[in-house]
């Protein structure tokens, strides 16, 4: 059996029941064929509570690499959860489709129905493809939204405490390796200004940081160098992490950029940004490690926006979301101190940390 582009489904199959990138508790396919909705939900593990994590609205090549990808995000999700010290697993949701061409209402009620058929199992939020206004329509059929406008009950925007602790990895990456949290003159490139992005330039630019941009969107671009003129724009990603002296590179757009490919010509020495799965498969990180260049685990130092869309669940408060995600500063440093006392890449130390507290979970 195939899908309609040739990709076999026994592929999936091996993903999620014999890979080390499986383990996952469930998988759901779901339909509805008036709205034109096609979405998979992916639980990875509910070991510390409901899986929480975003739904990703995106025209994927296949049926199989939506899947592939939601499986991808869902495990990426528990782990983030568990070093953000959330009482929840993971999992992740993705639509398949271009949102500015199929996302409707109906649709969106549809996906509602579909999560909330999981009874709490799994709680939704946004990610890319998905906005505020998107989990307004998906609360109307499903309790189990967050990311909600504060109109709606909700906490609006989590991209601003997402970039919030993005910054936070960053200033702990510059203390490992210089011995200073300050970003005053380092040159940090950001791959990806939009939601996230914008408000990460923002931060740089307080602390005094030299900031190099790019985008695939013209008028995201356009909304920097109108309020920040003194950023520069390179022409896309493969020149930006080539430029001259970037002492950080942010990637904060789709993940896989880090491959084969890519880790070669990086110019930076630190490696922080929003985007979600940033290795494109396991042993880059010893890559970058072989290259002596330092990596703040994606799922570490992103998980600012889900500490919000968790706390949304328990009467929403900014200032206790944000004292929470500053602590990103602290499990940064964590990290990279457990990855140098026992000789491993930042990353697995965080996956050593991230399984522990789920294998305890599921003891007691």
């Amino acid at each position: 059996m195939t899908d309609v582009t040739g990709v076999p489904a026994a592929d999936v199959l091996h993903t999620l029941f014999r890979s080390e990138q499986g383990g996952h508790e469930q998988v759901v396919l779901c339909q509805d064929r008036a709205s034109g909705l096609k979405a998979v939900i992916a639980l990875h593990s509910t070991a510390l509570g409901p899986a929480l994590g975003g739904t990703r609205f995106y025209p994927y090549a296949s049926e199989a690499e939506a899947v592939t990808d939601a499986l991808n995000l869902a495990r990426g999700m528990s782990y983030k959860n568990a070093m953000a010290g959330l009482d929840h697993g993971g999992g992740k949701a993705v639509i398949i489709g271009d949102p500015e061409k199929i996302k409707t209402e109906e649709l969106l009620l549809a996906y509602g129905r579909m999560v909330a058929s999981l009874g709490g199992r799994y709680v939704t939020a946004c990610d890319v493809g998905t906005y505020v206004a998107d989990m307004d329509v998906v609360a109307r059929t499903n309790q189990w939204t967050t990311g909600r406008s504060p109109e709606n009950g909700g906490a609006g925007d989590s991209s601003v405490l997402t970039a919030f602790g993005v910054f936070q990895g960053m200033r702990a990456s510059a203390q490992a390796l210089w011995g200073d949290p300050t970003l005053r003159d380092r040159k940090v490139g950001v791959a990806g200004v939009g939601k996230v992005g914008h408000y990460l330039v923002e931060h740089l630019l307080t602390d005094g940081a030299q900031v190099y941009i790019t985008d695939v969107r013209e008028e995201s671009v356009r909304r920097i160098t109108e309020k920040f003129p003194q950023v520069t724009v390179v022409a896309d990603t493969d020149a930006l992490i080539r430029v001259e002296g970037l002492d950080i590179y942010a990637p904060c757009a789709l993940g896989g950029v880090l491959s084969e490919e890519t880790v070669p010509f990086l110019t930076a020495s630190i490696v922080c940004g929003a985007a979600n799965n940033q290795l494109a498969h396991p042993g880059i990180e010893k890559d970058l490690v072989e290259r002596g260049i330092l990596y703040a685990p994606d799922y570490v130092v992103n998980a600012g926006g889900v500490i919000q869309v968790a706390d949304e669940l328990h009467g929403f408060d900014f200032d206790r979301c944000k004292a929470k995600a500053t602590k990103i500063f602290d499990t940064t440093l964590e990290i990279f101190a457990r990855a140098k006392a026992d000789g491993i890449p930042p990353a697995a130390a965080a996956d050593r940390i991230a399984e522990q507290r789920m294998a305890d979970a599921r003891r007691g």
